[in-house]
């Protein structure tokens, strides 16, 4: 059984030490609703990496800035937003990646803290959850909520770890984390 420990891990800082090192903190787009201006030719493929007419984006810094300024509207169309305009992009899948998780155990129980491709830290709760795939045996692919209703997608390192953290209940699967736990499809929803 894991102990609680009031001492951050040393896992735990490292993690946040290569998160701050690219963060600058976010720009506050949900406050802004600036009109739509059309589309840029940006795409973020399925594997994180960005795109600007058909070229690789390379510089990491640029696209660290793209990311703090992108938002995703209730309709699924995600945009790049200033206070004056905002400009559609096209998604394949998530706009980041979960490339990194240290689980930590607090007195509350299991904390996951996540660092996405883009150096955001994000700890799974209540309000950023954890969403599990409806199966587990196939295509484990876990995403988690960053910021509004952007989400990443588990690495393939991040969901085998994920994996090896699930609990079962006799009607499913789930994790915790914050306090918080995050269900995968109970027994009856699985055999519709």
């Amino acid at each position: 059984m894991d102990e609680p420990n009031d001492a951050p891990s040393a896992d735990l800082i490292a993690l946040a030490g290569r998160a701050a090192k690219a963060s600058s903190g976010g720009a506050p787009v949900d406050t802004w609703d600036p009109p739509d201006c059309g589309r840029i030719d940006i795409r973020i493929a399925a594997d994180g990496r960005w795109y600007h007419e058909g070229r690789l984006i390379g510089r990491e810094p640029l696209v660290r800035l793209f990311a703090s300024i992108l938002k995703t509207e209730a309709g699924g169309a995600t945009y790049l937003v200033t206070p004056v305009e905002k400009l559609r992009i096209e998604v394949e899948d998530a706009p980041f990646m979960a490339v990194e998780v240290v689980r930590t155990i607090s007195p509350q129980g299991p904390v996951l803290t996540f660092r996405t491709n883009v150096g955001d830290l994000v700890t799974a709760d209540a309000e950023r959850p954890v969403h599990l795939p409806a199966d587990i045996e196939e295509d484990f692919v876990p995403y988690l909520t960053v910021r509004g209703r952007l989400r990443a997608k588990a690495s393939r390192a991040v969901a085998l770890e994920l994996a090896g953290w699930l609990e079962e209940d006799g009607e499913g699967y789930f994790l915790t984390s914050g306090g918080t736990r995050f269900e995968g499809p109970r027994s009856g929803e699985r055999e519709r």
